[in-house]
């Protein structure tokens, strides 16, 4: 059996000639415009990092000219359960939506908080990896994971952890990983959970909390903005996004991760509007509109298409769900 390779922009144009001839409408990808317009669903509120990868996905597909317009709306609720029931309920309304998502989608089905998982929607594209980090205020007194496990150790109750995401989820989980690596019990973390990463930010700079673990993209925008220090980050080596801020295996916590963050439609999408969306995500990656994206976000690209994000899907279901019974979440 012979089995033919075709390249990135091979496929691209396979992709846009499939949706030219079923829409009777010219649809180009290689830096020419492939949709009218997207319509992003987020399932958190703003700031977090569900929020700034919809936004970002959206500048680089309108600023590079393979979209023509991206509109977006905030559907915050249950952890994201608003939203993925939103799109499972409304599906044949929703052709021009696409929802973003990342591993809590995983998560919360495997504890069961959600009905569904990631097989009852359309599967579009894997997209970006954004690392975690752990942040404290610009005022705290904690400067290091060492300070900040020193205060810990000294009152755990007195040293909330808090997050953008619901109890188990995935700030939560994070926080439990470095905990364990650090030599702590990771199910006696204090761990306030928020509804969106902007809320749990406020809680933060507030005081409310002596930490906060959260997606490395949204910890750079603060950290830049001279609100938060970083003080430590999943990441196998520094990124140069904030070069400054040291990985946890630099401080002796000997644990990384990165979540990947990814685009789904609502269930029965037809396959010649599948095809544009992969192609206009595809055609992205090749575009200096994108990288400017990504550089600025310090995410890692995580490109996986269709079957190809089924499977990687799956192998994250096993990986995680491994994690959690290891740490107590299931």
């Amino acid at each position: 059996m012979t089995t033919l390779k075709m390249g990135r922009r091979a496929l691209i144009a396979t992709a846009a000639a499939v949706a030219t001839l079923s829409f009777g409408a010219p649809v180009f990808a290689d830096g020419h415009q492939v949709l009218d317009e997207i319509h992003f669903i987020i399932p958190g509120g703003a700031g977090g990092g569900w929020d700034g990868t919809a936004r970002g996905t959206g500048e680089a597909l309108t600023e590079a000219g393979l979209v023509g317009t991206a509109t977006y709306e905030n559907m915050s609720g249950g952890g994201g359960g608003v939203a993925i029931g939103y799109m499972i309920e409304n599906a044949e309304s929703l052709e021009g939506a696409l929802m973003v998502n990342s591993t809590p989608i995983v998560i919360r089905s495997l504890t069961g908080v959600f009905p569904y998982n990631f097989n009852d929607l359309t599967l579009v594209s894997g997209t970006i990896g954004d690392y975690a980090a752990i942040v404290v205020g610009k005022d705290s007194p904690i400067n290091s994971m060492d300070d900040l496990l020193a205060a810990w150790d000294a009152d755990q109750s007195g040293t909330p952890i808090g997050g953008g995401s619901v109890p188990g989820g995935m700030d939560h989980l994070v926080a439990a990983m470095v905990m364990e690596a650090s030599g702590r019990d990771a199910l006696a973390v204090n761990y306030i959970p928020y509804d969106a990463g902007g809320t749990a930010m406020a809680a933060l700079l507030s005081g409310e909390i002596a930490a906060l673990s959260t997606g490395f993209s949204e910890a750079v925008d603060l950290s830049n903005a001279g609100e938060v220090k970083i003080i430590g980050v999943t990441s196998d080596a520094r990124v140069a996004a904030a070069s400054d801020a040291k990985t946890m295996i630099e401080q002796g916590i000997d644990t990384t991760f990165v979540n990947w963050r990814g685009f789904f439609g609502a269930p029965g999408m037809s396959d010649e509007k599948l095809a544009q969306y992969q192609a206009a995500i595809e055609a992205m990656y090749d575009t200096p509109e994108w990288e400017a994206v990504r550089a600025r976000n310090g995410w890692v690209n995580i490109h996986n298409s269709g079957e190809d994000f089924r499977t990687f899907l799956e192998a994250q279901e096993t990986v995680i769900g491994d994690l959690m019974k290891k740490l107590g979440f299931l």
